[in-house]
């Protein structure tokens, strides 16, 4: 499996490239790392999991783990799979088959972020002004409870 590789879904690599800066985009993001540990708490928040399908073997491509760690991600690795699995044995650093859960869970997290904001950004030219105004919204939401009267409902 690569068990320390993030990998990318196929039909989610574009946009993926799109969300990280470079010479041709003004994404939101510096790194591939910073991108997909971005969805992977927003696919948590709003507890959308997808498992990944084909995976992107063109550009971006798997991604080390040691990127995340480096980038001090690696955290989200960590808390994504405690909340999930409920279990912090989940974190031993000498069973194998638990870097693999960890990451298994970070990827689908990642999957279901990245299919949100495909979502959100249909049709969006500017994605770093779309994913603040996502957050904002999700603040408001938050703000209102569920009880409270949306005008945006309207719009």
């Amino acid at each position: 499996m690569g068990a320390n590789r993030i990998r990318i879904a196929k039909d989610k690599a574009d946009l993926v490239q799109g969300l990280v800066a470079s010479d041709s985009t003004t994404g939101p993001f510096q790194t591939y790392a910073d991108a997909i540990a971005f969805a992977a708490a927003l696919g948590a928040k709003r507890r959308k999991r997808s498992p990944l399908g084909e995976i992107s073997k063109r550009e971006p491509g798997a991604i080390a783990l040691e990127v995340f760690v480096s980038r001090g991600t690696d955290r989200v690795i960590q808390l994504l799979s405690i909340a999930e699995t409920k279990d912090i044995k989940i974190l031993s650093p000498t069973d194998e088959n638990s870097e693999e859960q960890r990451i298994r869970i970070f990827e689908e997290y990642a999957n279901g972020g990245l299919e949100i904001i495909q979502d959100e950004l249909r049709g969006t030219v500017n994605y770093t002004e779309r994913l603040l105004l996502i957050l904002i919204s999700d603040k408001f939401k938050e703000e209102l409870g569920e009880d409270s009267f949306d005008l945006r409902k309207f719009l």
